[in-house]
């Protein structure tokens, strides 16, 4: 559904909340097409390109790169469904999560260790110039 009066960069980057060094950037890497150019040089975006660039940051929102992005709308610009495809990539994402999650619970858990020997000791006895007695055990 293409508007009979395109807009300009500035426009778009308004409408779809970017800056339009990211419109440029997005251009640069594919993910959001080059639009015709006027007479003068301008460019000219169709009113999809505001949902393209919602769809994007939405996808970003979700954990997806640029680059995992840029995979789905190659599907979809192929005209193949992307379900699939994109499940995959947030399932990745879902299990990276989980694990970053055991490994902060597993820091916290020292930390709160620490945190709790710190109380019980006596900083007088705190002497080595090299070490500190919390954390040496």
């Amino acid at each position: 559904m293409s508007t009979l009066c395109p807009m300009r960069i500035g426009e778009l980057a308004d409408r779809g909340g970017v800056s339009t060094k990211t419109i440029r950037y997005y251009e640069s890497i594919g993910i959001l097409p080059e639009p015709a150019r006027t007479g003068g040089g301008y460019r000219d975006y169709p009113a999809e390109a505001v949902e393209r660039l919602g769809f994007i940051r939405d996808a970003q929102a979700s954990g997806l790169t640029l680059a995992e992005i840029a995979s789905v709308l190659e599907l979809k610009g192929a005209g193949e469904r992307s379900c699939e495809h994109t499940t995959a990539l947030l399932e990745r994402h879902l299990h990276d999560i989980d694990q970053q999650i055991e490994r902060l619970t597993a820091a916290r858990k020292a930390l709160a260790e620490l945190t709790a020997r710190a109380r019980t000791l006596d900083p007088a006895d705190c002497t080595d110039p090299n070490r500190c007695q919390i954390i040496d055990s």
